[in-house]
């Protein structure tokens, strides 16, 4: 009789997990008596895709990312209630010659792969690994939660929005993709937040014109036109939305903000609503973030091989302020969550203070800036250095006062991070004296100014190698001298057609040398002092990002669309 080999052992030997991890796993299954493949999943130790891809191995089974919607049966599952699929993460999607294929998270529960045999007369069932969220999101879409389309729900809403339905708050933790019976309108709206989130927009757009309403999602840094839907629905979706958000639905002359939780399937997502009145009505704006989605490491935000190596110098500091600069979107908060992640330790008191928090970071100390309470970012600075921290991010330095706190924090022991917009990095001191504060402490305090943009990235299915033409390159100020070859996006359905999936960051680091701190005690002109830094070896932006050209990651196109100034 052939024997298993353990999940654990599995793990190991593909690469997977460490023998350290392995034996932190053992020991809290010990304590908590769950399976150690979920210990590992919640732990952090492996993924979701990485467990499943060893319980194949294991157990000789077929795994999935993903079901295609061509897979779909609702003949397979409509002798089963929906809540049995979602409970036992089950989808079954294929019958042929007596074979069930059924797609399972956990093959190990037999009870119901029994249950399902007998239901289905079959002779054999044949699980196939899926992820859990694929499953979920299968089930939806044949049951029709998710696969209503835009264009039908907006056939169903008639000539008249039903407006009766439009003031049902949504109770937490309420997944709006179990929502068959809802009225048509907060269907529709609820289409718009679930192709948001699975088409990972950062922000959804609801633009009322004169003779149009145009929704436009934010993919990757750029818009695109999404939907149209009638003129006529604009009042209902704006008012469904600010019932949501808990805005006040009368108040359509002034601007309101508000926030609220919507939940996807598995995925959690905190909603910013911002309403402006426009001439032809209110203008809504949601920022999406998904609270379960998963911090980038030092290691994948784009840095090179050398600025990595000078990021984590600069992380062991013990005292000093670093400041990231770049305008709104470009990654500051990115890049700030994995340094901090990347020192967070029981040895250290890191606290923040941010405006809004947009991520929950365990072990770390988060306090919200509330202008309300006057709760700012200097009062809650001043009280935060009594608090014995190690390490201090500051969301953003926008007045004298702040940057005073900060800098006397960093000159007091402290490493001390916090953000500017400014153009370039070389800016950033310019800025400080601007706001009041002496030379000497910029160049005491500060050690290193990081600038940064974020490009797209290159849809790997499409992309297209060519010729750039002389005006390209003459305008990227480049020689065309590079090894290997240039890409462009094209477009293809992995990317829906824009030729890019996902983005990466692009750097320019200024290290305070001893000779740009004397430069700073005479002058706080950008120009010269980038000029100091150059001579001393500084990449600027656009060299980053011409390396990641090269690299066949990014485009010419894009380099220049981020980095004119």
């Amino acid at each position: 009789m052939n024997v298993l080999p353990r999940i654990g052992d599995v793990l190991v030997e593909q690469g997977w997990l460490s023998p350290e991890a392995l034996e932190e796993g053992l020991e809290a299954q010990a304590e908590n008596g769950e399976r150690l493949g979920q210990v590992l999943v919640q732990q952090k130790k492996i993924t979701e895709q990485e467990l499943l891809n060893a319980l194949a191995l294991q157990l000789d089974l077929e795994v999935m990312e993903s079901i295609d919607d061509k897979e779909l049966r609702f003949d397979l599952v409509e002798q089963l209630p929906i809540q049995y699929l979602k409970k036992h993460e089950i989808f079954p999607f294929q019958s042929e010659d007596g074979t069930l294929r059924i797609a399972v998270n956990d093959p190990l529960d037999l009870e119901v792969l029994d249950d399902l045999r007998i239901l289905f007369g079959q002779n054999e069932i044949r699980p196939v690994l899926v992820p859990a969220r694929e499953i979920l999101s299968a089930i939806n879409r044949t049951y029709g939660q998710a696969n209503d389309t835009a264009e039908q729900l907006m056939q169903d809403l008639g000539e008249e929005a039903d407006s009766q339905h439009l003031f049902t708050e949504l109770e937490v933790g309420e997944d709006l993709l179990d929502e068959t019976s809802e009225a048509p309108i907060i269907k529709l709206v609820n289409h718009i937040f679930s192709q948001a989130v699975k088409s990972q927009a950062s922000d959804i757009h609801i633009e009322p014109y004169q003779k149009h309403l145009q929704v436009r999602f934010r993919l990757d840094g750029v818009l695109h036109n999404v939907l149209s839907p009638p003129r006529r629905l604009h009042a209902a979706i704006v008012s469904r939305i600010k019932v949501m958000a808990r805005l006040d639905i009368a108040e359509k002359r002034l601007p309101q903000d508000g926030r609220t939780e919507v939940k996807i399937g598995e995925r959690l997502v905190d909603v910013r609503v911002s309403c402006l009145p426009t001439a032809f009505g209110e203008r809504v704006v949601l920022r999406l973030l998904e609270k379960s989605g998963k911090l980038l490491s030092m290691e994948e935000i784009g840095l090179t091989a050398a600025a990595l190596a000078e990021m984590k110098r600069l992380l062991h500091l013990s005292h000093g302020i670093i400041l990231v600069t770049g305008p709104t979107g470009s990654g500051k908060t990115t890049t700030l969550y994995a340094a901090l992640s990347s020192i967070n330790s029981p040895d250290k008191n890191i606290l923040t203070i941010e405006d809004p928090i947009e991520y929950q970071l365990d072990g770390i100390g988060q306090m919200q800036v509330n202008p309300k309470i006057n709760l700012t970012f200097a009062s809650g600075l001043r009280s935060m250095v009594r608090q014995d921290p190690d390490v201090i991010l500051v969301g953003e330095i926008r007045d004298r006062e702040t940057a005073d706190i900060a800098i006397h924090a960093a000159l007091t022991g402290h490493l001390v991070f916090s953000t500017l917009h400014t153009n370039d990095s070389a800016s950033a001191v310019t800025r400080l004296t601007d706001m009041g504060i002496e030379p000497f402490l910029v160049s005491t305090a500060v050690q290193a100014i990081i600038a940064q943009r974020l490009v797209r990235l290159l849809c790997p299915h499409c992309k297209e190698a060519y010729e750039p033409e002389e005006a390209q390159w003459a305008e990227l100020r480049s020689s065309r001298e590079v090894a290997g070859p240039i890409f462009r996006a094209d477009g293809c359905e992995k990317c829906l057609e824009t030729g890019y999936r996902g983005r990466t960051g692009i750097y320019e680091f200024l290290l305070l040398s001893e000779a740009i701190k004397g430069l700073v005690l005479k002058t706080s002109d950008a120009n010269q002092i980038n000029k100091v830094a150059r001579a001393e070896g500084m990449a600027n932006l656009r060299e980053d990002g011409i390396n990641k050209v090269t690299e066949g990651r990014t485009t010419i196109s894009e380099v220049l669309r981020v980095t004119q100034i």
